[in-house]
């Protein structure tokens, strides 16, 4: 996008964005000519999810606006948050991660040659990282630390001390990877504002930082890869994809809680817009498409979603029996929710196309698992099936039972003793101090 002004650079990069700090600072990088560098980082706890769609779809906004993206893939972080992922499986999960992103980002038509792979251990671990990380925590408080946390870092009663470094961590992630802006989630929007606060202190540079808008589950609520209803794994088979959104909270009319709403207006859109700009940027004859910036060959290049015979404009299609009117196409998100709250689009009809964009959109990362030995390999360390337990079985004790019951009653009929209490008609056994007395052991 070298032919680009610095206002269609900058409109590029922070289009769909929830919020934005900082804006300035990226902006006189492009007035300068200079190229941007930012960073978007994950940590390897869960598997990941369909919500990741929104920052990697993000993400190829950068690239064609020519900004240097590094992935930061951070497993110190994932093993510091209340060890969501135990020391021994981080590094399995840190590949399976990988595994993961480059088959979406291919997928989506996204070159990753052009992208960097950073693991957080290649240099968090260093004297000189460690150091400043001990400089920070001689200058944050208790309450800042924790506070910068508190949407991010899984929250409990006991908290380890391992949470209070996490948002240090990330501050300084942005001076070692040597970034102008950092990425995210509007969920980190706290962590951010610490960083800006706190490496000035350090003599460090403030940065900027972009946020995303945070994608709902299926249920309502934050998509979690902890919770595997409110959630679709990239792996997830078709049949699952499916009954995970006909079980999805779709109400009629309802545009306010709506998840499946949401997913279209937050991954299927934007896809969908990405698409088309990549189909009209070849069609112009351009030697290098919009998503890619090498000329590389779109694996991803797959249609919009929207149908044959659309009006021109069209960015979403929705299927619809021809006896309640066909399929209606709209030309943004705003049109599609208005037709929703007014019950022009029927839950089932939306549930039905999301559910077919879905499998579309998965399809090629499933293949992509289904050849890789090493992939399904890797997958089985990372994420090992649960062991069921064994139950044990109970150990027989043996209690024995009351005088004159169960065994103790077959003695009693068969003693000497009692045969000649039986005779004589006595019921009471003769007193101690006369047996002691006499020396005798019998009763007369």
């Amino acid at each position: 996008m070298s032919e680009a002004t610095p206002d269609d650079r900058y409109r590029l990069i922070t289009r769909r964005l929830q919020e934005v700090l900082g804006g300035d600072i990226v902006k006189t990088l492009l007035v300068q000519g200079k190229t941007p560098k930012c960073y978007w980082g994950t940590a390897p706890t869960g598997r990941p999810h369909v919500g990741y769609f929104v920052p990697l779809t993000k993400i190829a906004d950068f690239l064609r606006a020519d900004v240097e993206v590094k992935i930061l893939l951070a497993d110190i972080h994932a093993f510091l948050d209340n060890m969501k992922a135990p020391l021994e499986l981080v590094g399995h999960r840190t590949k399976y991660y990988k595994f993961v992103l480059l088959a979406v980002f291919e997928s989506l038509g996204i070159p990753t040659s052009r992208l960097t792979f950073i693991e957080g251990s290649s240099y968090q671990l260093t004297k000189e990282y460690n150091l400043d990380n001990y400089r920070l925590c001689a200058t944050v408080t208790e309450h800042d630390a924790k506070k910068a946390g508190a949407e991010v870092v899984k929250q409990v009663e006991s908290p380890l001390l391992s949470g209070l470094l996490y948002p240090g961590l990330q501050a300084l992630d942005e001076q070692y990877l040597d970034v102008d802006f950092q990425f995210g989630g509007v969920d980190q929007r706290k962590i951010f504002t610490f960083a800006e606060l706190y490496l000035p202190r350090l003599g460090y540079a403030k940065r900027a930082h972009l946020m995303n808008a945070m994608v709902p589950g299926l249920a309502g609520g934050k998509m979690s890869s902890s919770d595997p209803d409110s959630k679709i794994d990239f792996l997830d088979p078709p049949d699952a994809v499916r009954r995970k959104i006909k079980k999805a909270f779709c109400e009629e009319g309802n545009v306010t809680d709506n998840g499946v709403l949401a997913f279209v207006e937050a991954v299927l859109i934007p896809i969908s817009e990405l698409r088309l700009e990549r189909a009209a940027s070849t069609a112009n004859g351009s030697a290098v498409s919009l998503a890619n910036g090498d000329g590389s060959k779109d694996e991803g290049a797959q249609k919009p979603f929207v149908f044959d015979g659309a009006p021109p404009g069209t960015v979403f299609s929705v299927s619809r029996d021809e006896k309640y009117g066909g399929p209606l196409h709209f030309s943004s998100y705003d049109a599609l929710r208005e037709a929703f709250e007014t019950r022009q689009v029927h839950p089932k009809d939306l549930k039905n196309v999301v559910a077919d964009a879905l499998v579309s959109l998965l399809s090629p990362i499933r293949k992509r698992f289904e050849e890789s030995k090493e992939w399904q390999e890797v997958t089985e360390r990372a994420y090992p099936s649960p062991v069921p337990e064994k139950k044990k079985k109970k150990e027989k004790v043996y209690h024995p039972p009351p005088p004159g019951k169960g065994r103790n009653a077959n003695v009693a009929t068969t003693h000497p003793a009692a045969n000649a209490t039986a005779s004589t008609g006595q019921t009471d056994d003769p007193p101690l101090s006369s047996t002691a007395e006499t020396g005798s052991t019998n009763a007369n």
